[in-house]
């Protein structure tokens, strides 16, 4: 992943945990306070929210130990790789494509932006300006002719970059 992607991981683990984790465990208390938890819905409520804060963070901690940050900005573009803009033309219609190949949990297919584990991705890594490939899919084999590559700064494509906003659980 790149390093704002890993940047914005650790964002809401930290927001979560020093932030969110207390203020609904908080809620907790004072609701249990009221009395009888079988038929208190705001203690129940406080715990529900507790247990996702709880998935959340196990999964972005997981996420956080896992995670290889790569910055693209370092590397040359000569060939595709992490971070490459590639602009890819269909040899059977003419038609222009123009993705940027990103971690897993930055990818936005539908913005252009795919996953380094993506068929597409595959196909592309390694290939320079010029070179032609085939991406087979499930009712067609594709032509594709490689003709630009570039360093584009992934955020700076990102259409959905969460905020503390998004963090929070409602």
């Amino acid at each position: 992943m790149s390093v704002e992607g890993y940047d914005l991981l650790v964002t809401e683990f930290k927001y979560l945990l020093e932030s969110e984790k207390p203020k609904v465990a908080h809620e907790k208390l004072i609701a249990a306070a009221l009395g009888d938890r079988s038929e208190n819905a705001d203690y129940q409520a406080a715990k529900e929210k507790l247990r996702f804060i709880d998935k959340r963070l196990f999964y972005l901690n997981s996420m956080i130990q896992n995670s290889q940050i790569i910055d693209p900005a370092l590397h040359e573009h000569k060939r595709v790789s992490f971070g490459s803009s590639v602009v890819i033309e269909n040899i059977d219609t003419g038609y222009e494509e123009h993705y940027t190949v990103c971690g897993v949990l930055e990818s936005e297919p539908e913005h252009g932006l795919i996953s380094v584990h993506s068929p597409l991705a595959r196909a592309l890594m390694g290939k320079s300006v010029g070179d032609q490939f085939k991406l087979k899919l499930p009712n067609a084999t594709k032509e594709y002719e490689i003709l630009a590559i570039k360093y584009t700064n992934i955020f700076s494509l990102k259409k959905n970059i969460r905020t503390k906003n998004d963090f929070s659980f409602h």
